[in-house]
């Protein structure tokens, strides 16, 4: 389940690439009580939205239908190229193929589509910090064995980073790709004036050695390496990610 500052973020994000007066077919993935349906309705009421869950008893919209389904086990029961702007908010750490995943997002999406995507951020500084001392990300946990609640942070499977999450979307034929985030951490900015350069000399160093030894720093890559010890990504609490399918000419 989301916060309202993702929800805001997110309503921010479509925003800038998608105007208010617009007819847009939306398809909101863990659609859960149906409240970020709502707030995107009362912002744009063009919008259409379907609703997909693994459970349809979260929802509190009436009138909302939701396609249940497992993502897990199933792909998105729609056809290609259907919606103009696909959400997914908090979804993509449940899932156990996120690469997949995103796969099938760019398929039922129109080129030119926008995709908008909330995860987690495991990279800002107290997320790190927690990796060092306890072996897991912020928001990731030991996972019960016997089972676990799907929809809360005990369903917290896949961590994904801002690096990763780029380079599945640029493989699922998304370009445009930009990442902003739900709020800063108080918590870690006192924290962030001790390391701060420390990090930034670190990084400088471990940079020209993959740059020059290990070749894995290139043209196709660099500007996304450049932004994960931003202030953004260190400090954020929560990456929101959009994305617009490519226009393919034949």
């Amino acid at each position: 389940m989301s916060t309202e500052n993702i929800y805001s973020a997110t309503i921010a994000a479509i925003g800038k690439n998608i105007q208010a007066s617009v007819s847009v077919n939306h398809l909101d993935i863990g659609s859960g009580s149906g409240e970020l349906i709502k707030k995107l309705q009362d912002a744009n009421p063009g919008i259409t939205s379907t609703a997909c869950d693994y459970i349809d008893s979260l929802m509190e919209l009436p009138n909302q239908k939701v396609d249940i389904l497992d993502l897990n086990v199933n792909r998105l029961p729609y056809k290609d190229e259907l919606f103009d702007l696909v959400t997914a908010t908090e979804v993509i750490e449940h899932i156990e193929n996120p690469r997949l995943f995103l796969r099938d997002i760019s398929r039922v999406l129109k080129p030119g589509g926008l995709c908008v995507l909330s995860t987690p951020n495991v990279l800002n500084l107290n997320s790190r910090l927690r990796y060092l001392w306890f072996g897991f990300p912020q928001l990731f946990g030991p996972l019960s064995i016997e089972g676990r609640k799907a929809e809360s942070c005990s369903g917290h499977i896949s961590p994904i980073s801002y690096f990763y999450l780029y380079h599945a979307l640029r493989e699922s034929k998304f370009t445009d790709i930009e990442v902003g985030i739900d709020k800063y951490q108080r918590s870690g900015t006192a924290k962030l004036f001790v390391v701060y350069l420390p990090i930034k000399l670190k990084e400088r160093f471990i940079r020209k050695k993959e740059i020059s030894k290990y070749k894995t720093i290139d043209d196709t890559n660099i500007e996304v390496v450049n932004q994960l010890n931003s202030l953004k990504i260190l400090l954020g609490r929560t990456i929101i990610v959009t994305a617009k399918k490519r226009n393919i000419t034949h």
